[in-house]
């Protein structure tokens, strides 16, 4: 398979595998996102998707909790708005500008925990790979979520997480011994090694403006962060998953509809300062988009094809 890579920021990992990778680096500026991204004539993903979770290592219940409500929250309908199920809908404009309408509903899928760390507590892309293809399937997009304690190749330095493509042989009855291409997802919890990097704007930012950190919504720097970070890169994988979908620039280090608005959260957004957020009056924690089971949220902006701009929801 060619080598191709999707970088939200500074990305330099080479795998023969097509990766995205997304860091979150405070000395960018706010991007200019006037500029559209460009259709490449792949595929995007649509439909109903499972989305299955594997927990690497050491995960609280609480902590597992936060993501999982996350993903039900993409395709649920919330009584209060903001909301993340219309944060997510953003991604269905790209379908439009293709006069092909199309959304992507995900659920809920199979969870997988290996608490043991049975590859070890130091991991490469391969190993990644591996750990993604655990129950693979075309119709789902894994997700490796790795604990604060794990280190992955080019986590902290150049990377919060990575979103790509692999093959794999199906062992499904339907598909058995076919071999197919799937999508897959990993970001790390960065509360103990890099939350200045990958957890901002819930902590203080190792470069760049030095603002107070925000209050996480749900009281977890590491695990808030690790949303973000998985919103930016569901975002990224339903409008290009193979590298071929929509992105902007240089095709080896391209931006993606979550990372071409980087740093935005809310308008006003400015170098530094994340945008005029809503606050919980009672924890004074900050956030743009309610979720399942009475959650709050932060997403980052998307890029809106049907307007050429980044769009916040609050």
């Amino acid at each position: 398979m060619a080598p191709a890579r999707f970088l939200l920021h500074l990305l330099f990992i080479l795998t023969i595998f097509n990766v995205s990778s997304a860091t979150r680096r405070l000395t960018e500026l706010v991007r200019d996102p006037s500029n559209l991204l460009k259709y490449h004539k792949g595929s995007l993903l649509a439909g109903n998707l499972s989305v299955n979770l594997i927990w690497y290592g050491s995960f609280k219940p609480s902590q597992k909790a936060i993501v999982t409500d996350f993903i039900t929250s993409l395709s649920s309908k919330s009584p209060q708005q903001p909301s993340v199920a219309t944060w997510w809908k953003t991604t269905e404009h790209y379908h439009t500008k293709l006069s092909r309408p199309g959304s992507l509903s995900i659920r809920l899928g199979k969870q997988v925990s290996d608490p043991k760390y049975s590859l070890g507590k130091t991991l490469t892309d391969t190993h990644l790979v591996k750990l993604a293809s655990i129950g693979a399937s075309p119709n789902a997009v894994n997700i490796v979520l790795t604990a604060n304690d794990v280190a992955v190749a080019g986590f902290c330095s150049s990377r919060c997480g990575t979103h790509g493509s692999a093959m794999v042989n199906y062992k499904s009855a339907l598909r058995k011994g076919k071999e197919g291409k799937f999508a897959y997802i990993w970001v790390g919890n960065s509360e103990t090694q890099c939350p200045g990097q990958c957890a901002w704007p819930f902590h203080q930012p190792v470069y760049g403006p030095q603002g107070t950190p925000l209050v996480a919504p749900n009281n977890d720097v590491g695990l808030d962060g690790m949303v973000i970070n998985l919103a930016s890169l569901l975002a990224g994988a339903a409008t290009n998953p193979f590298g071929d979908g929509y992105y902007q620039g240089d095709a080896s280090a391209p931006l993606e509809a979550a990372s071409a608005c980087t740093g935005v959260y809310g308008k006003g957004a400015y170098p530094g300062y994340p945008g005029d957020l809503l606050v919980d009056p009672t924890t004074g924690a900050s956030y743009n988009a309610h979720g399942a089971n009475g959650r709050k949220y932060l997403v980052p902006a998307l890029y809106d094809p049907s307007t050429s701009k980044c769009s916040t929801l609050v």
